[in-house]
């Protein structure tokens, strides 16, 4: 990579996080069904058509904030410590996410984290394009688990698939814990029960080709 070549892309990705960052701030003060793009692209004096080009829809202004998760299933699979299976080392690494309260995880109470969660899984175009993201998450971690030697690409494709999914009913579920007044002291010790149980399920089915 030149430095030319190096410098545009810094700065596209700059205005990427400034697009983003100005429409996660809109979306959450007005509302995201009352913001457009076109206020969007106004705030950052761009146009409709530039915004276009860094993001194809209205909800991907708003996920972007969680892109850098993006996956980090997969990662964890691939970057996993010798003689440890793939699914000891995805449930350890939740519960390290649940201890760090990472947002990715629903068990954050910061004011503005709480708010995009409750903006996110409370306005269905949002989740449906979360979808979207988590059927790119599967097919990077059933690459990574056929990689690993468990089973064919099909074997694969349905471990990641429930995985992932595990991972996004939990969220929701320690979302849904704070959003009902729990403090996260109180809730955090379930939501490790939670995630050990889903663990549990998924090794009872899928323990044969991916560990425990």
């Amino acid at each position: 990579m030149t430095e030319e070549t190096g410098l545009r892309e810094r700065k596209k990705q700059r205005t990427r996080q400034a697009l983003s960052d100005t429409a996660v701030e809109l979306f959450l003060k007005r509302g995201f069904d009352q913001v457009s793009v076109a206020d969007v692209a106004a705030a950052v004096e761009v146009s409709k058509p530039t915004l276009f080009r860094y993001f194809p829809a209205k909800e991907d202004l708003a996920l972007y904030r969680i892109a850098d998760h993006q996956g980090e299933a997969a990662r964890v699979v691939t970057g996993r410590p010798a003689g440890r299976s793939p699914l000891a080392a995805l449930r350890t690494h939740f519960h390290e996410r649940l201890d760090a309260h990472d947002p990715v995880t629903g068990l954050n109470d910061n004011a503005t984290v709480r708010a995009f969660n409750d903006m996110l899984y409370t306005t269905p175009s949002l989740l449906a394009r979360l979808i979207r993201y988590a059927d790119r998450d599967e097919e990077l971690l059933a690459e990574a688990l056929a990689a690993a030697g468990g089973g064919d690409a099909l074997t694969a494709g349905l471990a990641a698939a429930q995985i992932i999914t595990v991972h996004q009913r939990l969220a929701q579920e320690n979302w849904r814990k704070l959003a009902g007044g729990r403090r996260i002291a109180d809730a955090l010790p379930e939501a490790h029960r939670d995630a050990d149980r889903a663990y549990d399920l998924l090794g009872a089915g899928l323990g044969t080709e991916y560990g425990r």
